[in-house]
């Protein structure tokens, strides 16, 4: 059945091309969450205990980052990395790990800061090896309260990956851009991209729910 407003016969010659797309959204969202997940921790630890010769300039760079659009951030990037870096794929990865990194981090901050006090006060009393404080005391402590809002904020970075598009990597809404513009058909594209990120994003954000109610 063919309407006006919709032809099946373009939404299943979309869809392929659709998730081929998606295996770079995908993609893009698990590596970025990685490297949002190991700086943050990182840049959370400089800010709560290096010294401030070390914290302030991290601390300036973080604000900086937040305070600026990633869509910005992609094409400057971009633009100044593409003569060194043959990938514009690894480009924007990089800068979707490192813009969600200073989100990340402050939720690690904040994980940090809610180890009870008697933690810290019995590795010392212990006289632990400060690394190891932080490695076998206070880390597990704080990621297990940062779980659900870690998740969250990967969910948000899924659902950002169309802003891939103004470096022209071809992701799900940039292929269904393209593919649109080549039939002048975009509303069966763009619908079928919207539902596939529905399907990909609600069944996560309810099993981070679930987490959070667990881990409360």
């Amino acid at each position: 059945m063919n309407t006006s407003w919709w032809e099946w016969d373009h939404a299943f010659a979309v869809f392929p091309v659709l998730l081929d797309g998606f295996k770079i959204t995908l993609l893009a969202t698990v590596l970025g969450t990685l490297i949002a997940l190991v700086l943050g921790l990182v840049v959370a630890m400089i800010r709560r205990s290096a010294p401030r010769v070390l914290s302030a300039p991290v601390t300036g760079v973080v604000e900086f980052i937040r305070m600026t659009p990633l869509v910005i951030q992609l094409v400057f990037a971009n633009l100044a990395l593409s003569p060194y870096i043959d990938s514009t794929l690894a480009i924007g990865i990089w800068v979707l790990g490192i813009h969600y990194t200073t989100y990340m981090a402050e939720v690690y901050r904040a994980g940090i800061d809610s180890v009870p006090k008697g933690q810290w006060e019995a590795a010392t009393a212990l006289s632990l090896p400060r690394l190891r404080t932080w490695r076998s005391v206070v880390v597990p402590q704080a990621i297990r309260n940062t779980l659900p809002a870690l998740g969250n904020y990967a969910i948000s970075m899924f659902k950002e990956t169309p802003f891939f598009v103004v470096i022209y990597i071809p992701e799900m809404v940039r292929n269904a851009q393209t593919y649109g513009g080549d039939t002048f058909r975009y509303t069966e594209a763009i619908t079928l991209a919207g539902l596939i990120f529905l399907a990909a994003s609600y069944p996560t954000s309810l099993l981070i729910r679930r987490l959070e109610k667990k881990l409360a």
